[in-house]
């Protein structure tokens, strides 16, 4: 069921992504976004602020996951700029990634903040898997 759940997340991840990528070109400067962001692709420290929120994260677990997600930002922006890829492969590598993060978070937390992260998975979010708005998929 957990896998069910990441791989329809990362569906729809690169489906939002292949939407963006679809239309017209624009730097990040115009689209008022700094070096590194990606349209589409949530940012670490959005993503941890929705994951304090929904799962009352502490300040040590804040930093401990920071760099976790970190990472999967930076390695979903690189595959979504990778021209050499398939789509399958995209959505493969991206899937990988994000199956890692949630292991690598899930060790952080409690039994009550895990439950709780498993609800928040079920639905679409925005702030965790990018802007879903638009996606015809």
């Amino acid at each position: 069921m957990n896998r069910f759940r990441l791989l329809a997340i990362g569906t729809m991840l690169l489906s939002a992504l292949a939407t963006t990528a679809q239309q017209p070109a624009t730097s990040a400067s115009t689209k008022g976004l700094s070096a590194g962001e990606h349209a589409g692709v949530p940012t670490a420290e959005g993503q941890l602020t929705f994951l304090t929120a929904k799962l009352d994260l502490t300040g040590d677990q804040q930093a401990r996951i920071k760099p976790i997600l970190q990472e999967l930002h930076d390695t979903t922006v690189k595959l979504v700029q990778d021209q050499s890829l398939s789509h399958e492969e995209r959505l493969s590598k991206v899937r990988d990634s994000r199956y890692a993060a949630d292991n690598k978070i899930r060790i952080l937390l409690n039994d009550d903040q895990q439950k709780k992260l498993d609800q928040v998975e079920q639905g679409p979010h925005p702030e965790l898997h990018g802007d879903l708005k638009g996606s015809n998929r």
